[in-house]
C-alpha cells in the first residue's frame, strides 16, 4: 500500500496517499466531512494500481489525518488544499474526481488551473450547495448560532455546517452563469439520491462550457453509488476518459 505522506499548505499539515504511476495523475476529492479512505476513493485506486496510473488521495484541512480544526474549515481553505496538491505534489496533467461537495472542488480547482487539468469527474456533485442545499429554516439557524448539528445517515458523528463554511460556500457559487470550463467532463448521478437531486448534474452539464461532456444517470443508484455496479461503472468511466487524454 501507498504510505501515508504530508504536505504543509495553510498552516496545516495535510495527510495524502501518492501512488506514482503514468499520467494524468488521478486525484480523488471527498465529500463534506469525509476522507482518503472511503470507498470509492479506495476502489479508484486499486484500479490505478492495476492500470499502472498515477493517483492521488489526501485529506482536506481539519479532516481524517490531516491537521487543523473542522469547524475552522471553508469551502475556500479546501479548494487551496486542492490547488496545493495539485502545484506542489504531482507533476503534469490531472484529472480530478469529486464526491459530492468534491465536484464542486473539482469545478474550483479546474477554473484556477485550466493549464493542468485534463479532466473532470464527478459524481453526485454537488456545486452551490450551500444555496439550495438548506432550507431557510436551517440557513437562519446557521446565521443565529453560527452552526448547524444535525443527525448523520452516513456515520456516528452528527453533520456539523459552520457559518464560516456556509458563508464561503455562497461566496464561490458558480451555477448562475456559464461554467468557463472547456475540458471533456463526466457527470455520474444516481436517480435515487436524496442529498443531491440527480437534475442537478443535467443542470450542470447545461452550463459547462465544454462541448465534451456527458452525463449518465443510474436510474436505481442513491447519493453514495457505492454498490459493486456502481463502482463498475465508474471504473469504466475513468478507463474510457483516461485513454483519450
Amino acid at each position: 500500500m501507498d504510505r501515508i505522506d504530508y504536505l504543509e499548505a495553510g498552516g496545516n499539515q495535510l495527510a495524502c496517499r501518492h501512488r506514482p504511476g503514468r499520467e494524468p495523475t488521478l486525484i480523488f476529492l471527498p465529500g463534506y466531512a469525509s476522507d482518503m479512505e472511503g470507498g470509492k476513493a479506495s476502489v479508484l485506486d486499486a484500479w490505478a494500481a492495476a492500470e499502472g496510473r498515477a493517483m492521488l488521495r489526501f485529506d482536506y484541512s481539519g479532516c481524517g489525518l490531516s491537521g487543523g480544526a473542522f469547524e475552522e474549515a471553508t469551502l475556500a481553505r479546501w479548494r487551496d488544499d486542492v490547488l496545493a496538491m495539485i502545484d506542489e505534489k504531482v507533476a503534469g496533467p490531472v484529472v480530478l474526481v469529486g464526491s459530492s461537495m468534491g465536484g464542486w472542488l473539482m469545478l474550483l480547482a479546474a477554473l484556477a488551473r485550466p493549464a493542468r487539468v485534463a479532466a473532470l469527474v464527478g459524481i453526485a456533485a454537488a456545486p452551490d450547495f450551500t444555496s439550495w442545499g438548506f432550507s431557510e429554516e436551517q440557513k437562519l439557524a446557521i446565521l443565529r448560532d453560527g452552526k448547524l448539528v444535525e443527525p448523520s445517515p452516513y456515520g456516528e458523528a452528527p453533520y456539523v455546517t459552520t457559518r464560516i463554511f456556509w458563508e464561503s460556500g455562497e461566496s464561490l457559487r458558480l451555477m448562475h452563469a456559464p461554467v468557463a470550463i472547456d475540458c471533456p467532463v463526466r457527470l455520474l448521478h444516481g436517480q435515487l439520491d436524496s442529498d443531491v437531486p440527480w437534475t442537478w448534474s443535467v443542470e450542470l452539464a447545461r452550463q459547462l462550457r465544454s462541448a465534451d461532456v456527458q452525463t449518465i444517470l443510474v436510474k436505481d443508484g442513491d447519493h453514495r453509488l457505492s454498490r459493486e455496479t456502481d463502482l463498475a461503472l465508474l471504473a469504466a468511466t475513468m478507463q474510457a476518459l483516461v485513454c483519450r487524454i
